[in-house]
């Protein structure tokens, strides 16, 4: 018995040595391997670092060649290379895009640029217009007028684009005001086809009263409120005692009037 007990001790420390070994490689192991993962996941990294700065770099060359064709077809417009496209570069730029040079789309396409000068385009509006557009050819600009067009008749846009097409036919230094002939053509161009039988109306009456002969942008404003805002041709919600600018309280006058 004696000599059985004797034996185990031996027995158990070679299990207990064995089992601490076996313990220490298989922590190594997990070490090792935690360090392979780490090294694939390093090298993994810097391939996607890698892809991610050359996309980039893709795409800045790919802007840069847009903004090339974009100022070819510029100059292609613009008198003797200057850095501005005169009347006769926009006659030419119709002529091309298939529309007459008094189309509203035109209108719209230098508000698209926030065209100062009526009449002449400067290259940084050209480049303004055409990159948001993302047209650099005349095949992709003419296809753009059309969404163009959709654009600037949402509610959200038309009233700034009204507001711009009575300050981009302002021709003169400190200009505040438009002759009524130039108003009607202007009315009936930017707000015919939406108010037809208000704008014909407004216009009759601007060519027979003798009160103004020239509108602001207020009472240029107050003409697209009420050709949203009343009921038209009855008028009946028409409250003289709003904030209408005079002149519209007189064509409401002489509309009544003429209906006896």
């Amino acid at each position: 018995m004696p000599r059985t007990s004797s034996r185990k001790g031996p027995t158990n420390s070679s299990a207990s040595s064995n089992s601490s070994t076996v313990d220490l490689f298989r922590a190594g192991s997990f070490r090792e391997l935690d360090i392979c993962e780490f090294a694939v996941l390093e090298v993994k990294t810097v391939i996607f670092v890698s892809d991610l700065f050359e996309l980039f770099a893709a795409s800045g060359r790919a802007a840069s060649k847009e903004l090339e064709r974009i100022d070819q077809l510029f100059y292609s417009y613009s008198s003797d290379g200057s850095s501005m496209i005169d009347p006769e570069g926009i006659e030419s730029l119709c002529s091309d895009l298939e529309v007459d040079h008094t189309d509203v789309r035109i209108l719209m396409l230098a508000w698209k640029m926030q065209a100062e000068k009526q009449g002449y385009f400067t290259l940084d509006e050209w480049r303004r217009g055409l990159k948001a557009l993302r047209a650099d050819t005349i095949l992709k600009l003419k296809k753009a007028l059309v969404d163009l067009e959709k654009e600037v008749r949402r509610p959200s846009n038309f009233a700034d684009f009204y507001a711009y097409a009575f300050r981009y036919c302002l021709t003169e230094e400190k200009q505040k005001s438009i002759d009524i002939e130039s108003i009607c053509l202007l009315l009936d161009l930017v707000l015919g086809s939406q108010f037809r039988a208000q704008v014909d109306a407004l216009i009759q009456y601007l060519k027979i009263q003798s009160d103004y002969k020239v509108i602001n942008m207020d009472q240029w404003m107050g003409f697209y409120r009420f050709c949203n805002e009343v009921k038209f041709p009855d008028l009946s919600n028409y409250d003289p005692d709003q904030a209408w600018t005079l002149i519209l309280d007189n064509f409401v006058d002489w509309l009544k009037s003429k209906r006896g």
